[in-house]
């Protein structure tokens, strides 16, 4: 007996869903009132019956996303009440303290496209609590909020960012957890730079993941095929720092769903083969107040202002201490080879791409620094909170001695170097807090002595099976 007549969830056409994400995506920007936002959603929630569940997100320590499936009606009754188990998240709580909250971050509401999340279902952020109700230590989308309110408080600026966000596709579903049986990955396409026929896998799963992205109010700009063979990259519209960090992790979600729907894998590892160029997630960060972009001054070096250049070489002078917030798997540190356009110099150009730090061209609107020493695998909301922290309040390190050549530095070339230089940072631990400081540190260190500290040219199953994105609870619980 045929069932669909019986089911009447919610089916939104891409185009009505692009409104609806982008005047919600407008609120938060704009600051509409929680109380207000909070009304408006629940009576939305309450009064459409083709919605039967609320997804609730949330992020780990180590950037992993989670989400939790609750029952509208429950949800309703229960928002203020939601708890989950912490200690069956690596990184959380211990299981003498097991128990956390979730609190619901109305503003960051999605409508999804009912062809790739399944019909009547709505997504939207939540910040993880303490049993008492207080924010929860590791929880860096809270505590990027924080910073970004009070920095907004106390000066009016807002700080935007943009993602460019490289991954692979692979042939076969769940190909990085068969990593360990195959010892390879297999490309879907081979042809390079821009070149894909309107037909190919690659192109069909672009245009596929591009148009959902739309559809969620990502403002998207172009996407194309990168440089390494079944590479791909889609660039959409900066946004305020916590609307970024949220379609950080929606952008690989959502490319990791199509990818599954079509028998593939999109993989964010940063460098999942071994000779051809890796995934990178540039990051762009600009501030702006009352309308005017703050890093741009037509007469300041490469067009930037001394505000930027304050912020950048605030990075600079913290870049190796920062390495394993940017970088924090074994797998990353493969991809900073200088071989393969690899930016793992600790220094700022406007040409030269092997440079932690570009200068892109750009103008009174544009203007910004990039990060470019960023891996995908990175924590969203830790990436922001360290680089605001750093760029504002960092030690800025000795100035630069203008009459003698420059000496190289390099970032860390691999994750125990890392590990140690983050350590050892005392204005990170004061960042983070000595507690958080020290749990990420541990976390990093248990991931990477179940890997060979000696990277080598072949790439090893154990950096796969152990990488943080690699969800594998079976293997990780014989640990």
């Amino acid at each position: 007996m045929a069932t669909d007549s019986l089911r009447t969830f919610l089916e939104i056409p891409y185009d009505t869903l692009e409104e609806m994400n982008l005047h919600a995506k407008q609120q938060r920007l704009d600051r509409v009132p929680l109380e207000q936002i909070r009304e408006e959603r629940m009576a939305y929630l309450a009064g459409e019956k083709r919605i039967k569940a609320v997804t609730v997100a949330f992020t780990d320590i180590e950037g992993r996303l989670h989400m939790l499936d609750y029952d509208k009606k429950y949800l309703l009754k229960s928002y203020d009440n939601l708890t989950f188990d912490g200690s069956s998240i690596r990184g959380f709580s211990a299981q003498a303290e097991s128990d956390l909250r979730l609190a619901i971050d109305w503003p960051a509401f999605y409508w999804l496209p009912a062809d790739i999340f399944g019909a009547g279902k709505v997504l939207v952020f939540g910040f993880v609590m303490e049993k008492d109700g207080t924010p929860y230590a590791s929880d860096f989308r809270a505590r990027l909020r924080e910073a970004t309110e009070t920095l907004y408080a106390r000066e009016g600026i807002v700080m935007n960012a943009a993602n460019e966000i490289e991954g692979f596709l692979f042939k076969g579903r769940d190909a990085e957890r068969h990593y360990h049986e195959t010892n390879a990955f297999e490309f879907i396409s081979t042809g390079g730079y821009y070149h894909s026929l309107p037909g190919d896998s690659l192109r069909a799963f672009i245009d596929t993941s591009a148009e959902a992205q739309r559809a969620m109010g990502f403002s998207n700009e172009k996407d194309h095929p990168e440089v390494a063979p079944s590479q791909f990259e889609m660039n959409y519209k900066y946004a305020e720092l916590n609307v970024a960090a949220d379609q950080v992790q929606l952008y690989k979600l959502l490319a990791r769903q199509v990818a599954a729907q079509m028998g593939l894998t999109a993989s964010f590892l940063p460098k999942p083969v071994a000779g051809v160029n890796g995934n990178g997630m540039h990051t762009n960060i600009s501030a702006n107040k009352d309308g005017k972009n703050l890093y741009f001054d037509a007469k300041g070096r490469d067009g930037l202002s001394a505000k930027a250049w304050d912020f950048l070489n605030r990075i600079l002078a913290n870049a190796a201490e920062l390495c394993l917030v940017l970088n924090p798997s074994v797998n990353a540190y493969r991809r900073l080879d200088p071989h393969f356009e690899a930016p793992n110099q600790i220094k700022v150009s406007p040409t030269d791409r092997g440079s932690m730090i570009r200068i892109p061209l750009g103008n009174e609107q544009s203007a910004r620094i990039e990060v470019r020493s960023v891996g995908p695998d990175a924590n969203p909301y830790m990436l922001y909170y360290a680089l605001l922290k750093t760029g504002l309040e960092g030690p800025s390190g000795e100035p630069e001695d203008t009459t003698k050549r420059p000496r190289t530095r390099f970032l860390p070339d691999n994750i125990f170097d890392a590990i140690r230089l983050f350590k050892g940072s005392r204005f990170l631990a004061d960042a983070l807090g000595e507690d958080i400081h020290a749990k990420f540190a541990e976390v990093k260190l248990l991931q990477a002595e179940r890997c060979p500290k000696a990277l080598g040219a072949i790439v090893k199953a154990c950096e796969i099976q152990f990488h943080h994105e690699v969800t594998n609870q079976l293997l990780w619980n014989q640990f």
